[in-house]
């Protein structure tokens, strides 16, 4: 499994280029590992390159790893929750990059609240507006953290954006523009309880123009581990 640490150190250098290219430092940009579908094998190796931020969209895969893996390992939920499933996650992720209703965060706040943490979110954005992802559009942000950001047991640390998929990740740079323009606006508003330290945008085919427009995590899984292999879920 050579090729995960050859990957690994090529996605490392497009980071370090694409941040020095707009005058950023390459280490304010987190790498998510996106290991949704794959085995735990290849979770392993990935650590073994100091990368500890892994992503998943399913709650029983991250139940299921967490339980495997006894490491360093932070797990990401990138993937929708429902409100029923957030108990099953709560304990175990660092990071709920999904929220998109105020029911979920009500929910995530309860959970929290059980075991007594402070559970930290982004709240996904579809600036695309496609039927087929989930987020608020951006004329519905404000109003729907300044009402998150009253609950006790939520921080809100940035914001999520999946943008659609691209041939040319050009395509994508004005939605990453805009979302960056968000956080900079929202965190002008001072609200309690908030702050826009985290963009989670870019993926495998777009990560490089996602940095050089401001975000702080980039989410890479075919890029790291090859193409997901749906058969074995």
């Amino acid at each position: 499994m050579d090729y995960i640490k050859d990957n690994i150190k090529l996605v490392l250098d497009n980071i370090e280029k694409a941040a020095k290219k707009v005058g950023r430092d390459p280490n304010e940009i987190t790498l998510i590992a996106v290991s949704k579908t794959k085995p735990i094998e290849f979770i392993e190796e990935a650590l073994k390159s100091n990368i500890i931020n892994m992503g998943e969209n399913k709650v029983q895969e991250i139940r299921e790893k967490y339980e495997m893996i006894n490491t360093k390992a932070k797990w990401h939920m990138i993937g929708h929750l429902q409100t029923n499933k957030v108990k099953y996650i709560i304990d175990k992720v660092s990071l709920i990059h999904s929220v998109d209703s105020l029911k979920l965060a009500q929910k995530i706040d309860s959970q929290a609240e059980k075991i007594g943490i402070k559970m930290d979110i982004l709240i996904q954005l579809n600036i695309a507006n496609e039927d087929t992802k989930f987020g608020l559009m951006s004329e519905e942000i404000t109003d729907f953290i300044i009402e998150v950001s009253q609950l006790n047991n939520i921080n809100i640390k940035g914001l999520m954006t999946i943008a659609p998929y691209v041939e040319d990740s050009e395509e994508n740079r004005q939605i990453f523009r805009e979302i960056k323009q968000l956080a900079v606006d929202i965190k002008r508003k001072n609200i309690d309880n908030v702050n826009m330290d985290i963009l989670s945008m870019g993926m495998t085919n777009d990560y490089t123009v996602a940095i050089e427009e401001g975000s702080t995590m980039v989410r890479v899984g075919t890029g790291i581990f090859g193409k997901r292999d749906y058969s074995k879920r």
